[in-house]
């Protein structure tokens, strides 16, 4: 430990040599002082419990935290391991991914999946479920859509997967078929070096290819309460006694949609021992009976923001009659020209009657709802995400839980029912830090 007289960084000089230091060394703060220098890779095995706030302060203020040896393990039992680990996250937002997973605990092969991926920095909702999660404990994340709540599931599953690989491992119930394929491409993405195998289990799709696929023994299964259900009781030889984790995806909105029947029936024929994470925006009643059905002493993590719109979201209403909805419609999009739109609509026909308007007048226009199959809608996603298509006219089907970066203007063209629809329209823009707008469509009721 050294004395408490500052440290002038900027007298270290940086050597060009490569240290390692193996676990029986003694290492203390003056010389890990001493050792700084970028190119020192290896060095891993500090033990820095003696080590105050001050000095793990200076430590990673001289970008010692890209040196790797900030693991789970070193902070954990510390007193003041809360402080430390602010102090470590707010390094890794300066954009050091690998000491992204090494703060939250994960193994090497999952920062590196983080890196590739582009995941600088953890979200809130993943500082605070993840390090419960990894220590064998069930969780209830109350989080918005948008704020990274998969990485939170999808990343201590797939590191217990790795220490005790078997097939049907996880299970994730979702409330649309658009998010179950989401959340399988970011586990693909998160699984892709160690070999992971999802599948879609979803309405709309052929039965008998699914059960094929079901066949080969996925490690992680995406699903919806319904069609998962179908084959649980039609699909012979299938079966999810071995289930290790359980995950619920926004449960209030599977609640909604009249899904209790068969969660309930998914629950009877899945294992007690197993771990559970429920997701949801909002705790309401029908979720906390869920919770007391399906958890165990669970960690409750709320980062929720109680349905607040962002700061950067630029908000609008025009007062326009009905019969110039759709001449303002084609006045704001050439005005507001390269831009990127999702324009919600209240009913699946007249999401369709839009679309076609505006292609008929030249616009990249692609609809979405659920009533086109579900090629279809996938089609449509895809256009859109890949900006072939700059414009998405959309029933409430594409309103939560669908992560689309690139989102410039929301335009509700019909009002919704509930305020809680407006908000989850209008948070398809202005998300992860960047600026959006939004415009609201006010008429008389037609």
């Amino acid at each position: 430990m050294v004395e408490e007289e500052s440290i002038d960084v900027s007298k270290i000089v940086e050597s060009d040599i490569e240290v390692s230091i193996s676990n029986e060394d003694e290492t203390t703060f003056k010389d890990l002082v001493k050792l700084r220098c970028s190119n020192i890779i290896n060095y891993r095995n500090c033990d820095f419990k003696s080590f105050d706030t001050r000095q793990l302060s200076l430590l990673i203020n001289m970008d010692v935290y890209k040196w790797g040896f900030f693991t789970r393990s070193n902070w954990v039992d510390r007193p003041d391991n809360t402080r430390s680990l602010l102090l470590i996250c707010n390094a890794v937002a300066q954009g050091d991914c690998r000491t992204l997973g090494e703060c939250l605990g994960l193994i090497d092969v999952l920062c590196e999946a983080c890196e590739k991926i582009k995941w600088k920095a953890p979200s809130k909702i993943q500082r605070e479920a993840i390090p419960v999660a990894l220590k064998g404990k069930d969780v209830i994340g109350l989080a918005e859509t948008g704020s990274g709540k998969t990485g939170a599931f999808a990343l201590p599953i797939l590191q217990s997967l790795l220490e005790n690989p078997q097939r049907y491992f996880a299970l994730i119930l979702t409330p649309t078929r658009e998010l179950a394929f989401q959340i399988a491409e970011q586990f693909e993405a998160l699984g892709a070096s160690i070999g992971v195998k999802c599948a879609v289990i979803v309405g709309g799709m052929d039965m008998m290819a699914q059960a094929l696929t079901l066949a080969k023994k996925p490690h992680i299964l995406i699903a919806t309460p319904g069609r998962l259900v179908d084959h649980l009781e039609n699909t012979k030889g299938f079966n999810l006694r071995a289930l290790k984790f359980l995950v619920m995806d926004e449960a209030d909105r599977i609640l909604n949609m009249d899904f209790e029947v068969e969660v309930d029936k998914i629950l009877k024929v899945i294992p007690r021992e197993r771990r559970t994470f429920l997701f949801s925006a909002t705790m309401t009643k029908k979720v906390q009976k869920l919770q007391r059905a399906s958890l165990r002493d669970p960690v409750k993590v709320e980062v929720s923001t109680k349905y607040q719109t962002v700061d950067k979201l630029q908000q609008s209403y025009l007062f326009i009659p009905v019969k110039f909805k759709d001449v303002y419609l084609v006045h704001i999009l050439n005005e507001m020209a390269g831009n990127t739109f999702m324009v919600f609509c209240a009913t699946c026909s007249n999401t369709m009657r839009t679309a076609l308007l505006l292609r008929n007048l030249g616009f990249n226009a692609v609809p979405l709802h659920g009533q086109m199959s579900q090629n279809k809608r996938l089609g449509a996603l895809t256009k859109f995400r890949a900006k072939s298509r700059s414009i998405l006219i959309s029933t409430d089907v594409a309103s939560r839980g669908l992560d689309i970066p690139h989102v410039d203007v929301v335009i509700n063209f019909d009002i919704p029912t509930h305020s809680k629809d407006y908000i989850h329209r209008v948070g398809r823009t202005a998300r992860a830090g960047r600026a959006g707008k939004s415009i609201t469509f006010v008429s008389q009721v037609p």
